[in-house]
């Protein structure tokens, strides 16, 4: 089940949120837990086994760990640690790269979170959860197990036992679910149908520019439907009472890569950074060191997302921008070549959507002659020459989808909307109340629209 579904959008939802609200407070977590199982159920019943072993490997881990620390046996809490790592790597790696088994959805992002938390009792950053419910709450919460954000048990562990649901808490959390749903459904499919049309022509009959407009459909649809998914997840966190960390900020208007990876995927990021790249001595330990470590956080950022080598091949490819970001820095970069501000943030932009662009090839395409076929016109060195009349034609034909598709990556239309908000409603803050209610009930209508009927509606993170 995906949230961009109808019969999550009413069926599941509604009755799963009659159900939360009309329940004790006490009763809440529970509810929750029960509600996140049918949901994961609903796609792989079989892997419900799979989430509750793993939900009490690190439940009793975590117990374990603290009264070891609690008892001064430091040792024996590093032991029972090392024995919560070592279940749940085998776990991910059994299923994510033997090829042995199907994957089951969600289990890099529900292992990653169990291994943080088991890591931060251990080292006293958080108390070890007591309540089995409240844990497997946490666990295996709806809304952003399939596909995050990444949430670590200590962002929250408060709002587990102490959450208040209130009005204006829901309120925000419908909005940015129906505007993530609407991402997903009204920019992110439709960038997809249009990368599928484009890559399944043969190389020899794809020009250059066919190429690289595939590639900017498949970079739009990326990041619509996962950055729509973690919006629809950060609305419905707010409709229970939580507030999920954020998982995107406009990537795509960075002006370096280092500056995109602080971007996208941010709860991903920093998860690596705080338990691998921190650990390993970050920048601390000198030039050599800090390359040392980039290259085997970025090599396992690659390998997370799966066993093909083109992943892994994506990972090294950012690693090797961001080495070099770090050696020479974009701002001497600019300082030395004495271009204005104005300038070197333009070609700072130029430069990460090209770097982005064929990052993106690689990551998409597991065949590697396909990938290396794909790249090779997007170079110039083969297929139809360098424009051609279907170019022209698509990007004329869908030229209202490419601009919402550009400035939706921006943050001009949220500036846009604060902008009129404060300068036509300010006196008049019912009227703006009644016109965005309006607003995201046709969006709403509108997606639902374009799902009912759309045979093209996956999410890309789902695999992963």
């Amino acid at each position: 089940m995906v949230f961009s579904s109808i019969i999550f959008l009413f069926r599941f939802l509604p009755v799963f949120l009659a159900a939360y609200y009309l329940a004790p407070k006490r009763m809440r977590n529970l509810v929750l837990f029960l509600g996140s199982l049918i949901f994961y159920a609903w796609g792989e019943p079989v892997y419900i086994v799979l989430m509750l072993f793993s939900t009490g490997s690190d439940y009793i881990h975590g117990i374990l760990i603290e009264r070891r620390r609690e008892e001064g046996r430091q040792q024996a809490a590093k032991r029972l640690l090392l024995s919560s790592l070592a279940i749940n790597l085998m776990m991910l790696g059994f299923f994510k790269y033997s090829g042995q088994a199907s994957l089951p959805i969600g289990i890099s992002f529900y292992t990653f979170q169990t291994m943080s938390y088991t890591i931060d009792v251990y080292r006293g950053q958080t108390k070890a959860q007591k309540d089995i419910i409240a844990f497997g709450a946490f666990v295996t919460m709806f809304p952003q197990l399939i596909a995050g954000p990444i949430v670590q048990y200590k962002t929250i562990a408060a709002a587990l036992t102490e959450r208040r649901e209130k009005a204006e808490d829901v309120a925000y959390g419908i909005r940015r679910f129906v505007l993530g749903l609407a991402r997903k459904a009204l920019l992110a499919n439709q960038a997809g149908l249009l990368f599928t049309q484009l890559t399944s022509v043969p190389a020899s009959e794809l020009t250059t520019a066919g190429a690289w407009l595939g590639a900017a459909c498949y970079a739009f649809q990326i990041y619509f439907d996962f950055s729509g998914y973690s919006d629809m997840a950060a609305g419905l966190g707010a409709m229970l009472g939580f507030r999920l960390p954020e998982n995107f900020r406009y990537p795509y208007v960075s002006h370096s890569i280092t500056d995109f990876w602080r971007r996208w995927h941010i709860t991903l990021g920093a998860w690596f950074r705080e338990y691998v790249y921190i650990p390993l001595g970050g920048n601390r330990k000198g030039m050599r060191r800090q390359i040392f470590n980039i290259l085997i956080v970025w090599s396992l950022t690659g390998l997370w997302h799966g066993a093909s080598w083109n992943y892994l091949l994506w990972g090294l490819w950012f690693a090797l921008f961001l080495i070099l970001e770090k050696a020479v820095g974009s701002r001497a970069a600019g300082r030395k070549f004495k271009l204005p501000p104005a300038a070197a943030g333009v070609l700072g932009s130029v430069y990460v959507i090209l770097v982005v662009l064929i990052g993106w090839v690689i990551f998409t395409f597991e065949d590697a002659g396909r990938m290396w076929e794909y790249l090779s016109v997007m170079s110039g060195f083969r297929g139809a020459g360098l424009l051609g009349s279907a170019v022209r034609y698509e990007v004329y034909s869908q030229r209202m989808l490419f601009l919402c598709l550009i400035l939706g990556s921006t943050p001009l239309p949220a500036r846009a909307a604060r902008l009129i908000r404060d300068r036509l409603f300010h006196s008049r803050p019912g009227v703006w109340t009644v016109a965005e209610a309006a607003g995201l009930t046709a969006l709403f209508l509108l997606s639902v629209a374009f799902l009912v009927d759309a045979s093209y509606n996956p999410f890309l993170y789902f695999r992963f």
